[in-house]
């Protein structure tokens, strides 16, 4: 599957970026130190994949390393 661009809508919304050390820090408060899409609750790939699913973005994946503000700690 194709890797989410920066620049689709859905993808502004949510401030994603495909390097979580890109984050505006500044506009997202909810912004945690070691938080990235690998580790967040909605990633559908494995820890050790380099990208995988998340149902924010049907049809592509998302940088393991990336982020957005609905990250959410993975239980």
């Amino acid at each position: 599957m194709p890797l989410v661009d920066a620049k689709d809508p859905q993808a502004l919304a949510l401030g994603y970026v495909s390097d979580a050390a890109q984050a505006d820090k500044a506009k997202y408060k909810n912004f945690v130190a070691g938080s990235h899409c690998a580790n967040c609750a909605l990633f559908q790939g494995q820890a050790s994949d380099t990208e995988g699913g998340c149902p924010l973005f049907p049809g592509k994946h998302v940088a393991a390393k990336g982020w957005c503000s609905a990250w959410a700690k993975k239980a």
